[in-house]
């Protein structure tokens, strides 16, 4: 037994063994294959002891005691199974069986129906294979009570791990305990994702742990006493009409099915069981998928480093996308004499109108043919490729290596050119690495922890939890950002400034630590360089001056700052809210000064920490899927990286970088005389006709190419543009690996096959690639992933050289820097030394430079994009989701309710919003939170897309476009635009409450 703590000494059931200092009997027992009942205690929880299942005798004390809150103390002799334990344990099950329907669901009007779904139809998705739907009239209402079909044969373990209990312990509950059940509550099925069956409820508040202490979620609690006593959903409403956010925690921890998926209604019994990783936003959470009948019917949390068995909706029931009738599962070709207009709105569900079915053979030659074609006649710049943040290690490095060995350029790139690309920039300059320096759960070590620009409890769920339960021991949270979002409840100051105005802000903090003699001067003298500069630099910047320009009062300023530099560790996360500007790495830099001058990075809970949006889109950039950059980072200007890279791939490489997102659609639309215009691209899984800024401009660009290849899981907005669609696989359908924003490598195990004819995107990319002349050859299961992925360790040999595959297939999870086998990899770094050429962090002064466009008369408001709970990215994916679509089906904008009266408006009323560039019509509610004279809008519905309007005005280092800010106006009125053939887009009542979060 491996463990830094004491061992101690004890007895159990006569033999003689060792537990760890502070770890319960029950700990102890089951380590050592003692399995005593329990069913209020799981893993992960704080052990309660309140429903005694797992009593034990103690020699020497009268009474019998609790196993799972009882510490094992030296020399203590404990009997699990004398008669006495065994009968009290044996009476608790008993007792609680016996109070239990024999039946966990029934129709209280007798009707013979299937377990139903029973989301409400009026929704408009299609309901899960093989569950009914409860007719709207009935849908919630007491003639649809949740229940197992009178006809359907009960099934083992109907009550989950009580009815698992009473088996091994031979249990069958005696009829005079049966006569006295009680009188069974009525089950709620309003939820569109779970159902509530408190028959089945034992009481043991395992719900009432996971949603308030381990999600914080604070929604269940337990009301009423004695035979009264219930669990209940903030005022006893409802569960669908609570403020649950659908995490889905209380449903992995009920030990009953008192709460449970609706997709699991009635039988329990699983095909097989596949680990793999969440394939949603970078916390990297993971997952365990069930299957039967070759569906996912469910998803349970592992206790993966990243999420410790926690996850979000998305991540717990956003997973039938892959089951969605618009997969796409043959190649297409698009028919002759159909234009590709870039205002026309996608129909997927009649690709036909403008698209045929095609052999692979066939569609391969057309799309690889076209590109071989181009390239030949137009030389190397005309081709560019966008891989995707949203596949896996493998697909990127090798969607980078084709691009750059076969089209000839490093015209490549992928989101993280929308996302983090400014970070990233002053990263590399600064402290030499553009990954995080500690993990988000170091957050547990922090005295002070600053979010900015970043809206966690929407984006990154589960990192949220930990932030919060952070809070809950005495962090201070200081949330920085324009908006006051939901993690604001739980924050120690709140700096609403003022959008743009972050490097205010930012260098009022460093004047403050230097002017106050805060700085850390050890840390400044032996490991920063151009601090003079710096200090310098900020001199100007004091709070006072700086008050009426960022907004934030200057005692505020002043309160943080001391807080920040005196705490013993303060860790800085932030997202696209500091990114996504024009002056993105100027953001960036104030962040790595304040983090380096108070010597706060290099130790636990301490450091920088960009939150990473997309699942894979560290390990994308780590592979190289970045237009000046290789593998690894090295630069593609850089000649000793190209020289090594010419070898290992026996190719000369382009020593100029390529375009990015933004300059490739610019190049696109180019004269023809351009030599460098782009006239063929080849887009894996990513979908730049929603996510690319001025989506006109973005459009007409893809609609104007000579050659579009498209490859994807659907027929979405820009796969509509293609000349050539290959359908492909869904993360649930390939094994690979994806690197959190941990910098966890993580390996994600395939559940599915893909349908039809659809294939693993790594077969098509070496398709493509040997009929463009590359000679590749990866031998192996699924298309040689191992095989891939091993040649990329090579080339990231510097991050990744102690991550082999087999150690991946052993653990699921390895943390990089790992230099060899039996390296643990390094959680935190920068703890000696930076990895700049002197190793030392470089601190770059920043001083104020406005947006691209700000408001005026004309265009008086600020328009804010960004993410939802339940939507990611582009809405590709969660919109067709039944369960994310019900509980979000349709677009709004937030407002400021002082705004909302000065415009006349109610919400839930209709406005439309211009920018210069472009309009949407959408639905108003209200969210207090968003600032006065700013309008949010999340950007994954094409029938109001945010990017319309906003501005690609780019960065000069990180060249990621402006999304943060632009200049809009609001007009009352306007016709909403219908969704583009998927996601219901129902319209409810008046939307009275802020974005959920």
């Amino acid at each position: 037994m491996k463990s830094d703590l004491p061992l101690i000494d004890f007895t159990l059931d006569g033999t003689k063994v060792q537990a760890v200092q502070g770890e319960s009997i029950l700990q102890a027992a089951r380590r050592v294959g003692v399995d005593i009942p329990h069913l209020c205690y799981k893993d992960g929880l704080r052990p309660d002891g309140n429903c005694r299942a797992c009593v034990v005798e103690i020699a020497g004390e009268r009474t019998l005691a609790p196993s799972c809150c009882r510490a094992v103390t030296p020399g203590m002799d404990v009997k699990a199974e004398s008669e006495r334990a065994r009968k009290s344990q044996k009476m608790v099950v008993e007792m609680l069986l016996a109070d239990v329907p024999e039946r966990g669901y029934k129709w209280t009007d007798g009707a013979p129906l299937t377990p139903a779904l029973a989301r409400p139809a009026t929704t408009g998705a299609a309901p899960f294979d093989g569950v009914a739907t409860v007719p709207p009239a009935q849908a919630g209402s007491a003639a649809a009570v949740l229940a197992a079909a009178t006809a359907a044969p009960a099934q083992p373990g109907q009550h989950g791990e009580l009815s698992a209990w009473a088996e091994r312990l031979g249990i069958v509950p005696r009829p005079e305990l049966v006569a006295l059940r009680r009188e069974q509550p009525a089950a709620d099925i309003t939820h569109p994702a779970m159902a509530v069956n408190l028959d089945a409820c034992i009481q043991c508040n395992r719900c009432v742990r996971a949603c308030r202490e381990e999600q914080v979620n604070d929604v269940i609690g337990y009301a009423m006493r004695g035979l009264d006593s219930k669990i209940v959903f903030d005022l006893d409403d409802p569960m669908g009409d609570s403020t649950c956010v659908a995490c889905g925690e209380c449903v992995q921890a009920c030990p009953t099915g008192a709460l449970m998926p609706k997709t699991q209604i009635g039988s329990q019994v699983v095909d097989r069981k596949v680990d793999s990783v969440c394939p949603f936003c970078g916390v990297g959470c993971l997952i365990t998928y069930n299957v039967r009948d070759e569906k996912i019917v469910s998803v349970e949390g592992r206790d993966g480093p990243a999420n410790h068995g926690r996850l979000c909706v998305k991540g717990r029931f956003g997973y039938d996308y892959a089951h969605h009738e618009q997969r796409l599962t043959k190649p297409l070709i698009r028919k002759p004499g159909i234009p590709k207009h870039h205002d026309d709105a996608p129909r997927p569900a009649h690709w036909s109108e403008a698209f045929r079915e095609a052999t692979w053979d066939e569609a391969l030659e057309v799309a690889a043919g076209g590109l071989k074609r181009l390239r030949d006649t137009h030389g190397k710049m005309a081709l560019a490729g966008f891989g995707s943040a949203k596949g896996s290690n493998e697909e990127a490095y090798l969607f980078q290596k084709l691009v750059r060995t076969g089209f000839g350029s490093n015209n490549v790139d992928h989101c993280t050119r929308l996302c983090h690309a400014s970070s990233v920039a002053a990263l590399l300059e600064g402290v030499g690495s553009g990954a995080v320096s500690n993990q988000v759960n170091d957050v547990e070590n922090a005295e002070l922890i600053l979010i900015i620009g970043s809206n966690p409890t929407a984006n990154h769920p589960v990192a949220a939890t930990w932030m919060k339960n952070a809070a809950k021991r005495g962090a201070k949270i200081v949330l920085a950002d324009p908006r006051v979002t939901e993690i604001g409840r739980y924050a120690w100051r709140v700096m609403q400034f003022k959008p743009d105005t972050d490097v205010a802000m930012l260098n009022a903090l460093i004047h403050v630590v230097i002017e106050e003699g805060l700085a850390d001067e050890a840390f400044v003298r032996e490991r920063a360089s151009n601090f003079e500069a710096l200090r310098e630099n900020v001199q100007g910047y004091s709070p006072e001056a700086m008050e009426p320009i960022c907004g934030v009062p200057a005692a505020v300023l002043r309160d943080v700052a001391r807080a920040f530099a005196r705490a013993k560790g303060a860790m800085i996360l932030w997202g696209m809210g500091v990114s996504q500007h024009v002056h993105g790495t100027d953001n960036a830099r104030c962040l790595i000064a304040l983090s380096s001058v108070t010597g706060q990075i290099g130790k636990p809970g301490s450091g920088l920490h960009p939150l990473r949006g997309q699942n894979n889109v560290q390990g994308a950039s780590d592979a190289g899927l970045i237009p000046m950059m290789l593998p690894n980072y090295q630069r593609v200007d850089n000649p000793q990286a190209r020289t090594w890279f010419e070898k290992f791939w026996n190719t000369p490489l382009d020593p100029r970088p390529g375009y990015t997102v933004v300059e490739i659609m610019h190049k696109a639309l180019a004269e023809d005389s351009d030599p460098h215009k782009i006239r063929g691209m080849y887009i894996m899984g990513e979908n730049p006709a929603m996510s690319d800024p001025d989506l006109n401009h973005a459009r007409h660009a893809l609609a104007s190419l000579e050659l579009l290849v498209v490859q994807d899981i659907f027929m979405t907005e820009t796969a509509w543009l293609a000349d050539v669609v290959l359908p492909a696989s869904a993360w649930p359908e390939k094994t690979g690996t994806v690197s959190n924003t941990d910098r966890m490598v993580q390996l994600g195990r395939r559940a599915l096959n893909p349908p039809g004819e659809a294939r693993p995107d790594l077969w098509i990319i070496q398709e493509l690639a040997r009929r463009i002349g590359l000679d590749w050859h990866y031998p192996g299961e699924e298309s040689g992933v191992a095989a891939v992925y091993e040649e990329m360790r090579q080339a990231m040999h510097a991050a990744i050289s102690g991550i082999s595959w087999q150690r991946l297939e052993r653990d699921s999870s390895v943390t990089y820097p790992c230099l060899s086998e039996d390296d643990p990899g390094q959680p935190t770094v920068f703890t000696e030394r930076f990895p700049t050429a002197d190793g030392r962090v470089k601190l770059v002064p920043a001083d104020i430079i406005p947006a691209n466009e700000r408001p005026d008369t004309e265009f008086p408001f600020v328009l804010i994009t960004g993410r939802q709970l339940e939507h990611w990215h582009t809405g590709s994916m969660t919109r067709r989701a039944s369960v994310l679509d019900a509980i979000e089906p349709m677009a709004t904008a937030s407002m400021n309710g002082a705004d909302l009266v000065r415009l006349g408006l109610q919400p839930g009323d209709v406005i439309t919003v211009q920018s210069r560039r472009g309009e949407v019509a959408i639905h108003v509610r209200r969210d207090d939170g968003t600032p006065h004279g700013a309008v949010f809008i999340p950007f994954a519905y094409y029938e109001a897309a945010a990017n319309l309007m906003t501005n690609p005005a780019l960065d000069p280092f990180g060249k990621i476009p402006e999304f943060k800010y632009c200049a809009v106006r609001v007009v009352p009125g306007g016709q909403p635009r219908a969704p583009a053939g998927y996601g219901s887009g129902v319209q409810g009542s008046p939307l009275e409450q802020p974005l959920a979060a």
